[in-house]
């Protein structure tokens, strides 16, 4: 019967053994996940800073402190334009040796769709510029290249004249912005006739 007690004995003190090893491996792995976690803060801490030293230094440069925008990519990959049909422009012409008349459709290339949601709402005016600018043509004006073209300037400065408008009154806008971005990049012709 001495035998047996014995035999339990080393068995007891083996048992506690793997637990002291698996805590050790919990230790670690708690270890390693907070060294994950100061480093990550660490690196997320550094961009911080650097950002808010260009910030800085920016400022001492220009004079005013400016909040991050997303700059547009020249060289990356453009977005995609947003068109705006306009329903088409019958009108006639101011021809006076004969009745003469226009019927040209108009497709706006804008900005973004903001701008799209901006123009539908001055679209009466925009129309009624649009109108009285092909009224006030005459048929030999826009039979060549040189004179759509100018007539397509015309257009894209009557529909942008609303949102320049809109821009004088707010007190937010600064010299030099319409230049980065138009809101009407550029006119196109769905249809041009001429009788």
């Amino acid at each position: 019967m001495s035998t047996a007690p014995a035999a339990t004995a080393p068995e007891d003190a083996a048992a506690p053994a793997p637990k002291a090893g698996g805590k050790k491996k919990l230790l670690i792995i708690v270890g390693a996940a907070l060294l994950l976690v100061l480093a990550g803060g660490g690196g997320a801490a550094f961009y911080v800073i650097k950002q808010r030293q260009a910030a800085a230094a920016a400022a001492a440069e220009g004079g005013e402190v400016q909040e991050a925008k997303p700059k547009k990519k020249k060289d990356g990959k453009k977005a995609a334009p947003v068109f705006l049909p306009l329903d088409i422009f019958t009108v006639n012409l101011a021809d006076r040796e004969a009745e003469r008349y226009a019927q040209v459709g108009v497709t706006l290339e804008l900005a973004d769709s903001h701008v799209s949601d901006q123009l539908k709402a001055y679209m009466p005016a925009i129309r009624n510029d649009i109108l009285m600018l092909l009224a006030h043509k005459r048929a030999e004006e826009l039979q060549d290249r040189d004179g759509k073209l100018d007539l397509a300037r015309e257009i894209k400065r009557a529909a942008s004249k609303p949102l320049a408008d809109a821009d004088d009154h707010d007190a937010h806008a600064k010299p030099g912005d319409e230049e980065d971005e138009e809101p009407v990049r550029a006119v196109h012709f769905s249809a041009f006739i001429i009788q």
